[in-house]
């Protein structure tokens, strides 16, 4: 004999205006304090992402994008050959990455020092 109960279906909570609502909570709007510890959170990832001491790693990942938006730049809007273009991409990357480490050193001693001091009191 054929299954007569269908399977229930999840709702699609659309609105007059037919805007469908994100799933998860959509009953009640959160509250202040569920506001709060969300920002908070946020915060504090940030925060944890910039006491990271910078690696090559991420030095060679952000040069890598540069040096390719680079390329693109160079054959699209140049007009220079596509072999150019990954000629000049590879250059740039060989001096990309020196630089974006040492930036990225910079900045993380810069805030290392500023921590310090704020928690010395001046």
């Amino acid at each position: 004999m054929a299954q007569t109960k269908r399977k229930r279906r999840t709702k699609h909570r659309g609105n007059a205006a037919g805007m469908v609502e994100a799933r998860g909570r959509t009953g009640r709007p959160p509250t202040a304090a569920e506001r709060n510890a969300a920002k908070a959170g946020a915060a504090r990832a940030r925060v944890n992402r910039l006491d990271r001491p910078p690696s090559w790693r991420s030095a060679a990942n952000r040069g890598a994008i540069a040096a390719a938006i680079f390329g693109l730049v160079i054959i699209l809007v140049m007009g220079q050959s596509v072999s150019a273009g990954i000629a000049i991409a590879g250059f740039m990357l060989a001096i990309y990455i020196p630089m974006t480490y040492l930036t990225d050193t910079f900045l993380y001693r810069r805030r290392q020092r500023a921590k310090a001091q704020s928690r010395g009191g001046g």
